[in-house]
């Protein structure tokens, strides 16, 4: 029996937005910045490249959209990986927020609802989002105002300010709300 390949779509390459350098700049005139930071105003292409190839560096188009576009004499290489170093850096220092969840039951005893409340604080304070939900089992479903109002209570009785993401609502166990800290 022939096996069936399935023509999955593949993932599109990223474009990278890379900067003209050297003989790739269009504009017939360019504001020059040059190694050492010093501005030398405007100039025509040519002698911009005369200036970058006396100092031994690349010619670099910094800011395109800008009339005239601004340049910049430095070595590409380095300009590169500078600005590769910057965006990593970024990426790392960017917090990814997490729901956790909170599950409490139709009879949970006082001393287990204060547990969960201080396990929902302390998800609070690290600024992640807390589901926290109340399940219902057997009989207990056809009591769902009392369940609606024990989740309310809970939900007040969290010390930390926060807001409703998602108000309570009607789920397939139950009833859940989303909070986030203010």
């Amino acid at each position: 029996m022939r096996r069936r390949r399935h023509n999955r779509p593949k993932p599109k390459a990223q474009v990278l937005v890379r900067s003209r350098l050297n003989e790739q700049i269009l504009a017939p005139e360019v504001i020059v910045i040059d190694i050492n930071g010093v501005n030398h105003g405007t100039m025509t292409i040519a002698d911009a490249l005369v200036l970058a190839k006396e100092q031994e560096a690349d010619l670099v188009e910094v800011s395109p959209l800008a009339v005239p576009p601004v340049c910049k004499v430095t070595d590409f290489g380095k300009l590169q990986y500078r600005k590769d170093k910057q965006e990593q850096q970024q990426k790392a220092k960017q917090k990814k927020v997490e729901t956790k969840g909170i599950r409490i039951g139709f009879r949970t005893d006082a001393h287990d609802l204060l547990f969960k409340k201080t396990q929902a604080e302390k998800f609070l304070t690290k600024g992640n989002k807390v589901r926290i939900e109340i399940v219902l089992r057997g009989r207990e479903k056809a009591m769902q105002e009392k369940a609606r109002e024990n989740l309310h209570e809970f939900i007040r009785g969290i010390a930390i300010p926060h807001r409703f993401e998602e108000e309570v609502k009607r789920g397939p166990m139950g009833f859940n709300a989303l909070i986030v800290a203010e």
